[in-house]
């Protein structure tokens, strides 16, 4: 498992983390460390999770907002492809969003404070953005890649649809959530008076490479939000005749290297 996690507390380094590869005593040499170039590292070998052994992945983005006065805000998008016995490919999706009312009391929304500019950050690849204007505020963005061999994510909510878009919004029209499957790739949406969460997933084109965004802008206080990605990745099980032959491969490409 893998991922990585952006959040609005911010904290800094322990003492002496960047001396935390000392030796424990003066009798062992220190490792010296250099930078190697790209096009070394390209040829390196190991053991990593090839194409082949892939049979299907189930993504899920799940985006919370709850504010003070009770309103929550919730939008779920899912997609699974899994091999079926005929070895092909079949997918799903699901989307869901739910807007639950306030009791009227403050929403903690600050008309004086201002979180922007962050969904004109345009990243290749992981971009997480926190911008918080507030106080006593949590905000969490976090992406999580897990290899199992049965990816589940569980029933989905009650609610979900098969759906390619899901809409929400309170009678006010100030709390929406939005969910929507469409260009070959997959967007959430919360809004708030207090500010706006998002997750998208972008497929490659001729512009660009694809990316996955993660944005929380939070202008007011005691406000909750967070943002989670999940991919499981379902592997299928390698015959020995075929890691065998991976070896061998292997074996072979590394020869040919030390030969240059």
């Amino acid at each position: 498992m893998c991922g990585y996690a952006d959040s609005a507390v911010a904290a800094e380094p322990a003492p002496g983390a960047l001396n935390a590869l000392r030796p424990f005593d003066n009798q062992v040499p220190v490792l010296a460390m250099q930078p190697v170039d790209d096009d070394v590292l390209a040829h390196q070998t190991g053991k990593y999770a090839g194409a082949s052994m892939i049979s299907g992945f189930v993504l899920n983005l799940v985006s919370q907002w709850q504010l003070p006065n009770g309103a929550l805000a919730i939008g779920q998008g899912t997609l699974s492809v899994v091999t079926n016995t005929a070895n092909q490919l079949d997918t799903q999706i699901s989307t869901f969003a739910k807007v639950q009312s306030g009791t009227g009391a403050p929403s903690g929304a600050n008309p004086n404070a201002v979180a922007a500019g962050g969904q004109s950050v345009s990243v290749n690849g992981i971009s997480q953005i926190t911008q918080v204007a507030g106080n006593n505020n949590a905000g969490t963005n976090s992406a999580v890649i897990d290899f199992n061999a049965s990816p589940q994510t569980g029933a989905p909510p009650p609610g979900s649809t098969s759906n390619p878009t899901a809409f929400a919004s309170d009678p006010s029209g100030t709390v929406k959530a939005g969910v929507t499957f469409g260009g070959n790739g997959l967007s959430v949406t919360l809004q708030t008076p207090a500010g706006l969460a998002t997750q998208s997933i972008a497929p490659n084109s001729a512009q660009q490479a694809g990316a996955i965004a993660q944005l929380l802008q939070v202008a007011g206080n005691r406000q909750i939000v967070s943002n989670q990605l999940q991919l499981l990745l379902q592997t299928r099980t390698m015959s020995s005749a075929t890691l065998r032959q991976m070896g061998v491969l292997q074996a072979l490409q590394s020869s040919a290297l030390l030969r240059r």
